[in-house]
């Protein structure tokens, strides 16, 4: 009887999840992709595999990084990236200045260059790997980390948009329990202003995209959720998408 039971609500759980909001803007997402093809394949032709794994070889894995971050598979982060480029419309935009906070390996903006847009990168300088794969790619980078309640470095100019792929960053460290210490929302407040004051062009966008938790549940808790919407964000699924102004209903297609 109760295994019934919680097969039942196993089902119950996979309905809810198949016909809800993120269900529907997933398939939206799909749609918008497939009716606007962008060849991954064509682009991996571009790069040279075997000089990232002869990189790899000389800058090895940190002890304890996790294989998932294995950035000398181009195959792979480049299907990542094109669907970022897909979602984002940058492959129908005309040309933009984008920064993309935590470039990582650089991928991103490898593929935003070959898109016709000029871009530049901010992260830390703790994966001497990076270093590596952003001059083999030719990406553009400033080091530097991003802390809470803290101005981002001067960048020399405005962009277009800011991008956040896989946001870590708002992590600050590990609580007696293991689990992360998050920023505040008043630390999220600091920074949104600090991008759309200083970062943004007028009809610029700003980007931030996260990853579950670690026990499966969204990012955006109630009290995030209420607070990111209360600064104008457009969440979609694990998006929030702000524009320069407030006041304004961002759009993932550029508005110029």
């Amino acid at each position: 009887m109760h295994s019934r039971h919680r097969f039942s609500v196993r089902l119950a759980r996979k309905f809810r999840k198949l016909f809800s909001r993120d269900a529907a803007q997933s398939l939206w997402e799909h749609v918008c992709r497939w009716t606007h093809p962008v060849s991954a394949r064509r682009i991996l032709a571009t790069i040279d595999r075997a000089e990232l794994e002869k990189l790899r070889r000389h800058y090895p894995y940190r002890p304890n990084a996790r294989r998932i971050n294995a950035y000398e598979d181009a195959a792979y982060w480049l299907g990542v990236n094109v669907k970022h480029i897909q979602d984002l419309w940058l492959d129908r935009a005309p040309p933009l200045h984008i920064l993309d906070l935590g470039c990582g390996a650089g991928y991103f903006l490898y593929l935003c260059r070959l898109f016709g847009h000029e871009g530049l990168g901010i992260d830390t300088d703790e994966d001497p790997f990076f270093e590596g794969t952003t001059q083999f790619l030719g990406v553009r980078r400033v080091i530097s980390r991003i802390q809470p309640q803290t101005p981002l470095p001067d960048l020399g100019g405005k962009f277009n948009l800011v991008t956040g792929h896989r946001v870590c960053f708002h992590r600050t460290a590990r609580d007696e329990n293991g689990e992360w210490l998050e920023w505040t929302p008043a630390d999220w407040e600091f920074f949104i202003n600090d991008i759309r004051t200083r970062f943004l062009k007028r009809n610029g966008r700003l980007l931030l995209e996260f990853n579950p938790r670690q026990n499966g549940s969204s990012f955006f808790t109630p009290e995030l959720r209420d607070s990111f919407l209360s600064q104008g964000a457009r969440i979609f699924r694990r998006k929030a998408l702000f524009a320069a102004n407030p006041n304004e209903r961002p759009r993932f297609r550029q508005i110029r």
